[in-house]
């Protein structure tokens, strides 16, 4: 048990060893677009939400 748990660690850290890892840049940057695409969105459903809710109130009274 122990022999096929150093193998799958092995065989593990050499996968690892291939990866192309992405730069601190390339993250900083990729992080920046979603937090400003996750912040659009946002405003985008609360401002149609809102709108909904208004329209669906003046319909109701």
């Amino acid at each position: 048990m122990i022999k096929k748990i150093n193998t799958f660690l092995t065989e593990v850290r050499g996968e690892l060893a291939k990866v192309s890892w992405s730069t601190r840049e390339e993250l900083m940057g990729s992080t920046a677009v979603v937090l400003v695409f996750t912040a659009l969105m946002a405003i985008f459903i609360g401002m149609t939400d809102f709108v909904l809710s208004f329209v669906l109130k003046v319909i109701f009274r």
